[in-house]
């Protein structure tokens, strides 16, 4: 927990990262998902509970806990006048335990070797943060904490980072990772966790969160060469819910054999089908329908 005067920050948190997975961190602004980096960092203590990383009590034997732990909340801050080496030298000569002889490295990494010695003042904004990155990275970490990484990225910023992202996870890396590009985390996440109000409203596997329906059905949506004869024919058979129109077509919520048998049954009374697909439910329409409205 995190209180700021009557405030709840933080309320009830409870977070269980996997070795190498790229983990989702979300929530509407002033939910609670930078109080919570920050303590995961050490930059600032929970008032109750405790930040475990593993294994380690991250409040109590800071700077050990953080040994293997490494990021930035929000944007990362650099000398403007120092060179992006300079800057790097500076941070791997407090973080000690091979940290300078792994610059050249890391520079390569994140495609920034040739504007090494360029001073930071004049980097774009994605410059920077694929510096803040290389500064991270500098303490080898099995854990990354990033938050909002594509934060002020151009299009091409903003691939380019997600590039990276997905190499340092293929090394193994642990990412845990806050954005509010929603269609960013479905493409780079295998499980998020969804925060309101300080309270964690969701947390599991991206595969959960799209098949979401009651009694574990699936939606689907019907086109047919005679889509009246079709609704009745739903209507009549059993196991089928929610039939409705939609643009045009027929939308129906059933368990994959019942959805199987169905289109048999379509076809034996002569209907053509042109399309019986299952529909998902996106990532933004499931944040939306558990961060809006009434807590």
């Amino acid at each position: 927990m995190k209180r700021y005067g009557d405030i709840v920050a933080v309320d009830a948190v409870d977070l269980t990262i996997d070795d190498g997975e790229v983990y989702g961190f979300l929530g509407p602004n002033g939910a609670g998902k930078t109080t919570t980096m920050r303590m995961l960092l050490g930059l600032i203590r929970p008032d109750a509970g405790s930040v475990r990383l593993f294994g380690r009590d991250a409040e109590h034997r800071t700077p050990q806990a953080l040994t293997g732990v490494a990021g930035f909340v929000e944007a990362p801050r650099f000398y403007p006048y120092l060179s992006g080496r300079k800057n790097l030298e500076l941070l791997a000569a407090f973080d000690g335990d091979g940290a300078r002889g792994r610059i050249d490295d890391t520079l390569e990494l994140v495609e920034l070797r040739q504007r090494a010695k360029d001073k930071v003042g004049g980097y774009s904004q994605g410059m920077r943060q694929r510096l803040g990155l290389a500064a991270s990275l500098l303490r080898d970490p099995r854990l990354l904490i990033l938050d909002e990484p594509t934060n002020g990225l151009d299009p091409a910023g903003m691939r380019d980072m997600r590039i990276l992202i997905r190499r340092l996870a293929e090394r193994g890396i642990t990412i845990l990772l806050s954005s509010h590009l929603l269609a960013e985390v479905e493409e780079l996440c295998t499980r998020v966790a969804i925060i309101r109000a300080g309270r964690i409203v969701f947390e599991g596997p991206l595969s959960e969160m799209h098949a979401r329906t009651p009694g574990g059905n699936v939606s689907y949506r019907l086109r047919t060469t005679d889509q009246q004869r079709a609704r009745a024919i739903l209507a009549a058979t059993g196991g089928v819910h929610g039939v409705a129109a939609a643009d045009g077509d027929l939308t129906f919520v059933a368990d994959e054999p019942t959805a199987v048998e169905l289109s048999r049954t379509l076809v034996r009374d002569g209907l053509g089908i042109a399309a019986l697909v299952p529909e998902t439910t996106s990532l933004e329409e499931f944040f939306f329908e558990l961060t809006e409205g009434a807590p």
